[in-house]
């Protein structure tokens, strides 16, 4: 094994924390006034529309439109074990939801404001809850459309691969994708996995962390920045704190802020387009394991390899607590006599080791 391969397997064992390569506008944002404010809402927001307009930073408004799958009119069937009378208590709250709907896109496109709208995505037919959104919204080629990913665990959310589906066919009916609304694990876990989900790593982010900053999140993967950030929601939200007060609204709307001015945001909104796909890097010469970084602070790697061209040994990590992880390595050498001899050789670890992590991958 030459010292430079030696080298960089030792130098991930160090701690895993690494220098981020691009800050985004990170540190509250919200508190520049020249950056624009979002507000979206759900049916029970209750809103004082002349209050909230009073505060001109707001320039958009999105709101929510259908969830999962569309409800029933004729309540016939089994409904998945739903009595009828709950049947048409659930349509025409439905109903009620989407005439308010259209009253709220009226009332803020009259008053000058941009308009989005999101579909909250459960399990089930992705194709039918995309007609369902379509229907529901009906979005003007100057309104925002939303996917709206709550997690990743797929009997409570839809599966990656499924909002795969519904974006691909929101494109094919409108010539347009939605942006990607999700929270902070979510994104991550599609940036690291981009390869698999190369239509949701390219959808314009909008990202949900109720924190006062976001350092070291961005990159990640294909995002460079958020387009939205939801910064403010009744979980960070009360009488006493707030980031940001909506004048006219509870504590329990939510509120985002746009990494541009009002007037850059209404030259970007709706989005619709993929991001570039950034290239795909290759593995680094240097296979590296990784190990918790809490053990990562004194660990060695050793390796030997016996007489012949292509031939197996194993290799060690030990770390700082004492515990020690073995796995299988191939080791082909252009030398016959071991890698202590002059000459080259390349290692691939063996199938038995959990994780490969490139040496440039930050995880925070």
């Amino acid at each position: 094994m030459n010292p430079k391969q030696l080298f960089g397997l030792a130098a991930l064992l160090l701690p895993a924390a690494l220098p981020g390569q691009v800050q985004a506008a990170d540190s509250e944002p919200w508190k520049n006034p020249e950056n624009a404010i979002v507000i979206d809402a759900y049916e029970l927001n209750e809103i004082d529309w002349s209050q909230m307009l009073s505060d001109k930073r707001i320039t958009g408004f999105i709101s929510k439109a259908s969830d999962g799958l569309p409800e029933s009119y004729s309540c016939n069937g089994d409904h998945s074990g739903d009595t009828f009378a709950h049947c048409k208590t659930m349509w025409r709250k439905y109903a009620v939801s989407r005439e308010l709907y259209e009253t709220r896109r009226l009332l803020a496109r009259s008053r000058g404001l941009l308009w989005g709208a999101y579909h909250l995505a459960r399990p089930g037919n992705p194709v039918d809850q995309a007609n369902h959104f379509l229907d529901y919204a009906n979005p003007q080629d100057d309104e925002m459309m939303v996917l709206d990913i709550e997690g990743i665990d797929p009997e409570n959310y839809m599966s990656l691969d499924d909002a795969q589906i519904f974006a691909g066919h929101v494109k094919t009916r409108t010539g347009r994708y939605p942006v990607l609304y999700t929270n902070h694990t979510t994104a991550r876990y599609i940036a690291a996995n981009r390869d698999e989900y190369r239509i949701l790593s390219r959808l314009p982010l909008w990202y949900a962390r109720y924190k006062p900053g976001i350092t070291g999140s961005f990159p990640m993967g294909n995002w460079d920045n958020y387009a939205l950030w939801q910064f403010s929601a009744g979980v960070n939200c009360s009488k006493r704190r707030c980031p940001y007060r909506v004048k006219g609204a509870q504590n329990d709307i939510d509120v985002n802020v746009a990494p541009m001015t009002k007037t850059e945001l209404k030259a970007a909104w709706a989005f619709g387009s993929l991001l570039p796909e950034k290239p795909f890097e290759p593995p680094d010469d240097i296979l590296t394991a990784s190990i918790p970084a809490s053990g990562a602070l004194n660990a060695t790697v050793e390796a030997a390899a016996s007489t012949g061209i292509v031939a197996q040994t194993t290799g060690a990590i030990t770390l700082a607590s004492g515990a020690v992880a073995s796995f299988p390595v191939s080791v082909s050498a252009s030398v016959d006599t071991g890698l202590a001899a002059a000459g080259s050789a390349t290692v691939t670890l063996g199938r038995r080791m959990v994780e490969i992590t490139p040496l440039n991958y930050q995880d925070n």
